[in-house]
């Protein structure tokens, strides 16, 4: 099976903030901002690390975060969805809900369910 690029995800796609980490790592994680938190516009998944002194390692550690998270995961298959298909999930769902897709239940008299026919 062929794989071909349906999109991409750029730097821009995300809002990356700095923060000092503190804990464990002495002095120079409680006086440089190596804590890293990466934030998904789209899908608003994040990633965080401060568990590395460096601030380029986080980074690195936050981003593997963000796309392993199931936020981010559903937010790709969606997008993948609309340009394989050229349709949006609620275009699909709006062309799906006809009325001879719809069945009404409900119960009768005795307790059991059964489907409820419109008399015409």
């Amino acid at each position: 099976m062929d794989k071909k690029l349906l999109f991409s995800v750029q730097k821009k796609d995300f809002i990356i903030q700095t923060f000092k980490a503190g804990g464990a790592g002495g002095q120079h994680q409680n006086k440089t901002d190596s804590g890293v938190r990466i934030i998904h516009k789209a899908s608003g998944a994040v990633g965080e690390c401060r568990n590395e002194r460096s601030q380029h390692r986080n980074k690195r550690l936050a981003l593997q975060r963000l796309t392993a998270s199931v936020k981010f995961k559903l937010w790709v298959n969606a997008k993948a969805f609309e340009f394989m298909d050229e349709t949006t999930i609620d275009q699909r769902v709006d062309a799906a809900m006809v009325d001879k897709n719809l069945k009404v239940e409900g119960k009768d008299d005795n307790g059991k369910w059964e489907i409820i026919t419109e008399e015409e």
